[in-house]
């Protein structure tokens, strides 16, 4: 389980997802910060952070 916070969220998720895959779950934290949930048929998971809108 990983989480990798970056700086081009609105362009990554959207690309990754143009590739076939798409997000298992979406959060939106009190404070704006924004993550996109990965997780491969094994429970594996990675999620990508994204700065608040």
């Amino acid at each position: 389980m990983q989480t990798i916070f970056v700086g081009d969220f609105d362009t990554r998720i959207p690309a990754i997802a143009a590739r076939g895959l798409e997000p298992a779950e979406r959060e939106t934290y009190e404070n704006g910060v924004r993550k996109a949930i990965f997780r491969d048929p094994d429970g594996n998971e990675i999620g990508f952070g994204g700065a608040p809108l």
